[in-house]
């Protein structure tokens, strides 16, 4: 999760919502990304969407069986869509997303009992610092 928090810092400098993520499989970091839709003029550049891209591309499979998704930020319906899509193990997360939260705040993608596949979850890892992090974002935004 400290590797995720410091991918969203990068993005704050970047002039992005800061959320960061990283995909982890047999102890190894396998895909990162941060949040890039400005940057990249990519509305699908979630920093969710990014690590798993990366993550699939490095083991040469969408499938990401027994690995584990970290973000900063709970995955909005769109990466929780796709990280149900990539078989993700356990989803771990910080901080809620009480606007567009796919995890727990708004919908429960993840875990949904009429989907194909579930992921564990695992919320309010480093909460305190993820959601710093969004705070300091949006009241400089605001201020």
């Amino acid at each position: 999760m400290r590797q995720a928090i410091e991918l969203a810092a990068e993005a704050e400098r970047a002039g992005e919502v800061p959320v960061g993520a990283v995909v982890v499989l047999d102890g190894k970091v396998i895909g990162t990304g941060r949040n890039n839709p400005i940057g990249g003029s990519d509305p699908s550049a979630h920093a969710e969407m990014l690590a798993l891209r990366q993550a699939a591309q490095s083991i040469g499979n969408y499938r990401l069986e027994n690995a584990t998704l970290y973000a900063t930020l709970e995955p909005c319906v769109m990466c929780a869509g796709a990280l149900v899509t990539a078989r993700i193990a356990t989803l771990v997360f910080g901080a809620r997303d009480l606007r567009f939260g796919g995890v727990r705040s708004k919908f429960g993608l993840a875990d949904h009992p009429l989907l194909n596949h579930r992921a564990r979850v695992i919320e309010g890892v480093l909460a305190t610092e993820c959601s710093a992090l969004m705070k300091r974002f949006f009241e400089a935004r605001r201020g």
